[in-house]
């Protein structure tokens, strides 16, 4: 979470963000969730979820005089330890972070709370927490691409997302072979039909010296492509959209699934 401190959050942005937290918890559990902000509003047993929930976030902003207490409930609920499947957290975290995400925060996959650009309108916040992870998880979006771009795109900062996800290639490559350069002389060291520290196939007949030539070529071009203009070019003036990020991270995504299958011989 944020080390910032957060201000007071509204009546209504509370009851927006508790009615979600309440369908993600059962009446039983609400009383051990509150017990770290030592309230005694929401206590009791019986009544409505969410009004027990928004009741003693009120009663706990009201005494610390910041909006703390509100995510330190939602990391409580939020932990993925409490949901049976991977489903069931992210049901609850796509409605928690319609509700949170025009308070400037959002839910995480390992539950964490991170800072990020308050959604204004119902649509965007609707759009932010739906669309760009759901495609990601519809594509299955390899492991090393995600691991090295997970907080820029949690931010909506396509244009780091894009860098990071260009630059786990480099880095699995030299992990794989030992080959310390970086972008082009990388890849036609690791790759070369020659003597291939990384084989994509047999390389034992002409479609498949093509398919491998073609392959070390494509990721050549992310890194021209993604990298170099990043590099040398001020970021405002190399913008990316989440349609360019998506397409991004689908072919990155590829790439590294070749990798998986390749025959790999270490310098």
């Amino acid at each position: 979470m944020s080390t910032l401190q957060p201000r007071t959050f509204a009546g209504s942005e509370v009851e927006a963000v508790c009615r979600a937290l309440g369908e993600a918890c059962s009446g039983g559990q609400i009383a051990n969730l509150l017990a770290p902000l030592k309230v005694s509003a929401g206590m009791e047993l019986g009544g409505t979820k969410w009004i027990r929930l928004h009741d003693a976030i009120v009663e706990s902003q009201n005494r610390q005089g910041d909006g703390r207490p509100l995510l330190r409930l939602v990391i409580e609920v939020m932990k993925p330890v409490r949901f049976r499947s991977p489903e069931e957290f992210r049901s609850a975290q796509v409605d928690v972070n319609r509700a949170l995400l025009h308070l400037g925060y959002q839910v995480a996959d390992d539950g964490r709370v991170h800072k990020v650009k308050e959604a204004v309108t119902v649509a965007e916040a609707h759009e932010r927490a739906d669309d760009l992870q759901a495609e990601l998880q519809r594509r299955n979006v390899h492991p090393e691409v995600l691991a090295l771009c997970r907080a820029e795109l949690l931010q909506e900062n396509y244009f780091h997302a894009v860098l990071e996800a260009s630059k786990s290639l480099g880095h699995r490559l030299q992990r794989l072979t030992g080959v310390l350069d970086d972008g082009a002389k990388l890849v036609d060291q690791a790759c070369s039909i020659s003597a291939p520290l990384v084989a994509f196939n047999a390389l034992s007949t002409e479609s498949e010296q093509s398919e491998h030539k073609g392959l070390a070529m494509l990721m050549k071009g992310v890194f021209s492509t993604f990298r170099n203009p990043t590099a040398h070019s001020p970021k405002v003036l190399w913008a990316t959209s989440k349609e360019e990020a998506i397409d991004m991270l689908t072919l990155t995504s590829m790439l590294h699934r070749r990798l998986d299958k390749a025959t790999v011989t270490k310098r």
